[in-house]
């Protein structure tokens, strides 16, 4: 099979020229015939030659059956000369591609297309783009609910919205070296891209996802609810275990020594300052994170009194209501000293013994996409319930008051805060709010997503509608 598709220098119907309508390819010469204007059923009564193989999904078709067959040597030689393939595709990329035209099935793989000269000067002489319009619908889709999926499905709206995320996957950048790239999440992830930016307006049936997480994260597996946020934190680490295989993920330049996409978008690094309450050394550790998980008012957990700007100013773009909690005042209650007392001494480094200190965590490094969790589901031995206190966030976030390095200016007196707020590296947008109603013992999860600037939509399983930057805002989140 490989020697004739080798041989073969494009993938269009020989007689019609098409290269979609199911197009075969003659498992006995060098011939490419559609299926749907039975170009191929002509080639094969013509000649005789009864075997074809579908280019789209691998299957083999016999024309004396008059259907596809199934033949567990064949599939294997197909995954062996798609593998084979992959590993030529630095070297020999243009006759890769035709090959690989008949292993889409397997997890699609093309070239990456450079433009030629001739090509670039077409491009400077019609500099006119196709731009995304206001009503435009591209990479919106519902998924369906498989039987209280919901805390899943807002999930994947979030992260087919990331833009970096979208950027890597609609450019296969993944090349998959799993033994099996079917139980490969990554390969899943890239599929269900290209699902959403097909165009298709139909709800999406993510069945082969579901499947995936539960056998990856089997503590997430069967019909229960289960929580949102677990769910994307097993995503995230499922995902960063499959990327370590590939090219990227073999550099190791970050905190958890891993180049994958996963890490380059949503790790960050998270310093730990242990002070010594006697002699005031400090003892400094940096770890991984993929998340924020923030305390709210309300919970078990005491809670620090609201921002000087809960009269009705502006701090970090929150309009503050009096009383109201901000995200920002969450982040100000992270990111505090907390003295950890006589019953948590810990052995300081400078008096080589057990005294008493304070802790104060900060970002050392942060992420190019940060998630903030609100710990809304408080479990503790008294008690389990939802707080459902109202947290507002702004569409623009400044972390910089967070950083380990405004710490270190604020203790030499160094510190001021930035007036220019365009040239801030610490600033965020809003792009997505994960939702929950109800109690905890049942609820149902959407998702605000936004599509591109101003734009937003709300995410309700298969359901999918306009929404404005207020509903956004004035959501639970």
């Amino acid at each position: 099979v490989s020697v004739l598709l080798f041989q073969a220098k494009s993938c269009i119907c020989h007689m019609c020229g098409a290269h979609l309508n199911r197009l075969h390819s003659c498992l006995y010469c060098v011939f490419f015939g559609c299926f749907t204007k039975k170009h191929i059923h002509e080639h094969a009564k013509t000649k005789r030659h009864n075997l074809a193989i579908d280019l789209l999904y691998g299957g083999i078709y016999c024309f004396m059956c008059q259907d596809y067959i199934y033949d567990k040597d064949m599939e294997q030689i197909a995954k062996e000369e798609q593998r084979k393939a992959w590993k030529l595709q630095a070297f020999t990329p243009t006759v890769v591609s035709h090959y690989q035209c008949t292993m889409t099935g397997i997890g699609e793989k093309y070239s990456t297309w450079e433009p030629t000269k001739r090509e670039l000067e077409l491009l400077r002489h019609n500099p006119k783009r196709r731009k995304i319009t206001t009503n435009c619908t591209i990479g919106l889709r519902g998924l369906i609910n498989l039987g209280n999926t919901c805390f899943m499905n807002c999930i994947v709206q979030a992260l087919t919205h990331t833009p970096l995320l979208r950027d890597f996957f609609l450019s296969d950048r993944h090349k998959c070296e799993m033994q099996s790239p079917s139980s490969c999440l990554v390969c899943e992830m890239s599929t269900l891209f290209q699902e959403f930016y097909s165009g298709h307006r139909s709800p999406h049936i993510p069945y082969r996802l579901l499947h995936l997480v539960w056998t990856h994260a089997r503590h997430l597996a069967g019909y229960e609810q289960q929580d949102a946020h677990e769910f994307l934190i097993a995503a995230l680490d499922v995902l960063h275990r499959h990327c370590k295989g590939d090219d990227n993920g073999k550099k190791a330049n970050n905190p958890n020594h891993c180049n994958c996409i996963i890490d380059q978008i949503f790790t960050g690094g998270l310093q730990s300052d242990v002070t010594c309450q006697v002699c005031h050394g400090v003892s400094t550790t940096i770890d991984p994170f993929w998340d924020i998980s923030l305390d709210l008012p309300g919970s078990s957990t005491p809670f620090w009194p609201l921002s000087p700007g809960s009269d009705g100013s502006v701090v970090n773009g929150e309009s503050h209501v009096s009383g109201t909690t901000t995200l920002t005042d969450c982040l100000r209650r992270f990111t505090r000293p907390e003295h950890l007392g006589s019953s948590a001494k810990i052995k300081c480094s400078g008096c080589h013994s057990y005294q008493e200190s304070t802790k104060q965590l900060t970002m050392k490094k942060l992420p190019i996409v940060a998630c903030f969790h609100l710990k809304r589901f408080e479990h503790s031995a008294k008690l389990r319930r939802k707080i459902t206190t109202y947290v507002s966030f702004p569409l623009e976030l400044d972390m910089t008051p967070f950083m380990a390095s405004s710490k270190e200016s604020r203790m030499n007196g160094q510190y001021q805060q930035p007036t220019d707020s365009l040239n801030n590296d610490n600033k965020y947008s809003l792009f997505a709010v994960v939702n929950h109603q109800g109690t905890l013992e049942s609820g149902h999860y959407t998702s605000f997503i936004r599509q591109h600037k101003d734009q937003w939509f709300k995410c309700d399983d298969a359901i999918i509608t306009k929404a404005s930057i207020k509903d956004v805002l004035d959501s639970e989140g």
